[in-house]
């Protein structure tokens, strides 16, 4: 390995380091159905930093989750949990009896007996911040770190680009360490965001086809085939709906969704359903879409949610070796500019 350029590395990123307790700060992204204890066990043995998905887990599904994944790894982990989540407190009481050392909340503004209850078990708390105003909130109720992830990422995604987030938030907010996320794919493009004040990056969508992924591998094979402009956004037919964009694989299961929104909309306006409930039953259509996608293999009609850095994705590889390959970018990007006369 480049010496010199692996010095001026972990120089950009000894804060992640120190944060997370890991020689690579790059998270992998908390992904429902694939972030379980085969992923994220994996990527921490690679000297990452492993995420499990809570998503809708009981409190006990959860406990046997950590349990596997401690059982595979004696790196550190986290836990992604749903701040909408009704048992979050009593998920978040699994967390302190597995001696987790830190914990993401996401989909929502965290409550704040939720951030008090982790803080008072010395767990470090991690956020997710839209916007530069929310980052500073978060910070002030003492989030111990946030990750900043733009309208490229798979799943649930914002309104506003990576890129234009790292330059609202990184410049700005020094109190706590920042990971970014969405859209990265390469090195080279981690590289610049840690050179802007990151702390380490998050990525989700390079690990969907890691061997010790347990994903279908129907759902890998169309990660592997699929382009970045593939990867598209849910639309929003009613402001009445409220719904969260969700980026994903464009399939019929996409194309039912939108047809559902409509139909939705149609039974409210004439008077056969009740806005809330038509609006709950909107919210719960993919619920079990990613499942099927995931798990039983139907790519067809199942949720394929995606990221557009999907299109780095080419192959099947261990987690160590994706790892391995960034870091490989990032060294290369560095020791170039040793024999770039623009340099």
């Amino acid at each position: 390995m480049l010496e010199d350029e692996r010095n001026y590395l972990d120089r950009l990123w000894a804060r992640g380091q120190d944060f997370l307790g890991v020689e690579v700060p790059i998270l992998g992204g908390a992904m429902t159905w694939v972030s379980d204890c085969h992923l994220v066990s994996a990527i921490s043995n690679a000297h990452g930093f492993g995420v499990i998905a809570c998503g809708a887990m009981t409190p006990d599904l959860l406990r046997n989750e950590i349990q596997a994944t401690q059982k595979r790894t004696q790196k550190p982990f986290g836990i992604n949990l749903i701040t909408l989540h009704p048992m979050l407190l009593e998920l978040i009481d699994v967390c302190i009896a597995g001696s987790i050392g830190h914990v993401i909340l996401a989909g929502g503004l965290p409550p704040k007996e939720a951030i008090e209850k982790l803080k008072h078990a010395g767990i470090k708390t991690i956020c997710f911040a839209p916007a530069l105003a929310l980052a500073k909130r978060l910070v002030k109720q003492g989030v111990d770190a946030l990750i900043v992830e733009g309208h490229e990422a798979g799943g649930h995604i914002g309104p506003v680009s990576t890129s234009v987030l790292a330059q609202e938030i990184l410049p700005v907010v020094r109190e706590v360490p920042v990971f970014v996320a969405g859209g990265i794919g390469r090195g080279e493009m981690m590289l610049s965001f840690l050179e802007m004040g990151a702390s380490g990056c998050q990525l989700g969508t390079r690990f969907v086809c890691a061997k010790e992924s347990h994903a279908h591998p129907r759902f890998k094979q169309a990660f592997i085939k699929a382009a970045a402009r593939e990867a598209i956004v849910s639309p929003q037919l009613d402001p009445r709906f409220p719904v969260i964009p969700v980026r994903a694989l464009a399939n019929n299961g996409t194309r039912h969704f939108i047809e559902f929104q409509r139909e939705m909309i149609e039974r409210v306006d004439r008077g056969e359903e009740k806005l809330k409930e038509a609006q709950l039953k909107v919210e719960h259509y993919w619920a079990g879409a990613l499942r099927k996608a995931v798990i039983e293999g139907n790519i067809e009609e199942g949720s394929l949610m995606a990221g557009q850095s999907v299109g780095f994705v080419e192959q099947e590889q261990p987690a160590h070796e994706i790892i391995d390959e960034l870091l490989g970018q990032a060294l290369q990007a560095i020791a170039q500019r040793k024999i770039n006369p623009l340099s």
